[in-house]
C-alpha cells in the first residue's frame, strides 16, 4: 500500500474543503473557528506533556478527542452533519467536566480576590488553555449570531465548561505542587 502525501496543492490558491466537498476561502471566518479549536487542542497536548501525574491524562485525551470532534462539526456544514455522522458533544461530557470541576475544587481554598495566571509551567499551561478555550466560545458567539444554527449543539455549553475546568485545574495543580497562588492587586497611582 502507498502512503499518502501530506500535501495535496488543493489549498494552494487559498482555498480549502469542507467535509462535505465545499470550498471555501481559508480566510473565511469557519476556518478561523475550527483553527482555533485546533490550536487550543495544541496547547493541551503541551500542557500534557508537561504532566508527571497519570490521573489527569487519560481525561485529557478525552477532551483533546472531543475537541476533533467538536472541528469535524465546524467543518462542515449543518446541513451535512448527519450524512457524514459526525460525533457530537455529548452532555455526558460536560457533566463529568463538572464533577471534575467539583472533585478538585472543594480541595481548594475558597478565592476572595482575582489571582494571576501562572504558578508551576503546568498550571502556566493549563491557564494558556483556558483562555483560549474563552477565545474559542467568544467565536462561536460571534459564528452563531452571523450563522444562525451552524454551532452544534451543547458546544457552546461545553466550551464555557471548559475554560472552567482549566482554571480549576491550574489552581489544582499549583495545590498539589503547593505553589502559593499570586493575589491581583490593583496599581495605585
Amino acid at each position: 500500500m502507498k502512503k499518502a502525501t501530506v500535501y495535496t496543492r488543493s489549498g494552494d490558491s487559498g482555498t480549502t474543503g469542507l467535509v462535505g466537498g465545499t470550498r471555501i476561502k481559508k480566510s473565511d471566518p469557519r476556518i478561523h473557528l475550527y483553527g482555533e479549536v485546533d490550536e487550543l487542542n495544541s496547547h493541551i497536548g503541551f500542557g500534557v506533556s508537561l504532566l508527571s501525574k497519570d490521573f489527569f491524562k487519560d481525561f485529557l485525551y478525552e477532551i483533546q478527542s472531543s475537541l476533533f470532534d467538536l472541528g469535524s462539526n465546524l467543518a462542515c456544514e449543518k446541513e451535512k452533519r448527519a450524512e457524514f455522522k459526525l460525533p457530537k458533544i455529548k452532555n455526558a461530557l460536560i457533566e463529568k467536566l463538572e464533577k471534575e470541576i467539583d472533585r478538585m475544587d472543594v480541595e481548594l481554598q475558597p478565592l476572595k480576590t482575582f489571582i494571576l495566571p501562572g504558578g508551576s509551567l503546568e498550571a502556566s499551561a493549563f491557564h494558556i488553555c483556558r483562555t483560549v478555550s474563552r477565545r474559542v466560545e467568544r467565536q462561536m458567539v460571534d459564528f452563531e449570531d452571523q450563522h444562525p444554527g451552524e454551532i452544534p449543539e451543547s458546544a457552546l455549553i461545553y466550551m464555557n465548561r471548559l475554560s472552567d475546568y482549566f482554571f480549576i485545574l491550574s489552581r489544582y495543580i499549583n495545590h498539589l505542587k503547593n505553589i502559593k497562588e499570586i493575589n491581583w492587586i490593583a496599581l495605585k497611582e
